[in-house]
């Protein structure tokens, strides 16, 4: 037997996860893709055991271009971006190219504490 790779999902993890948290509520599963949306950035920073397991950088990225997949979604074409080309916040761009690159993450663009 060949074995071909992981099989990818036809439809987005913003979607899948969007589905899942209507399944039951008796709503539409678009009616739930900010809150999708919301969960998907809460995972953005890895855990400590998430750390230890894998490549931050990596993690990162694949979280980004998740979120990055809110502009195709229904509910966004009426609405200010809030996902497409920034993070949930729209404070910081997000990079066309989503690959780690060796530049150490400089696009993140940081926020002075207040004192």
């Amino acid at each position: 037997m060949i074995d071909t790779g992981p099989k990818l999902m036809p439809t987005t993890l913003i979607e899948r996860l969007a589905r899942h948290l209507a399944a039951g509520a008796g709503v539409d599963w678009s009616q739930r893709i900010d809150r999708a949306v919301g969960i998907i950035a809460l995972m953005k920073t890895p855990d400590q055991k998430m750390s230890r397991a894998g490549d931050e950088t990596h993690w990162r990225a694949m979280i980004d271009a998740a979120l990055r997949q809110r502009a195709a979604l229904p509910g966004t074409k009426d609405e200010p971006p809030m996902g497409a080309g920034t993070d949930e916040e729209g404070e910081a761009a997000l990079p066309d190219d989503p690959s780690p690159s060796d530049d150490g993450g400089g696009w993140v663009q940081f926020q002075q504490e207040k004192q």
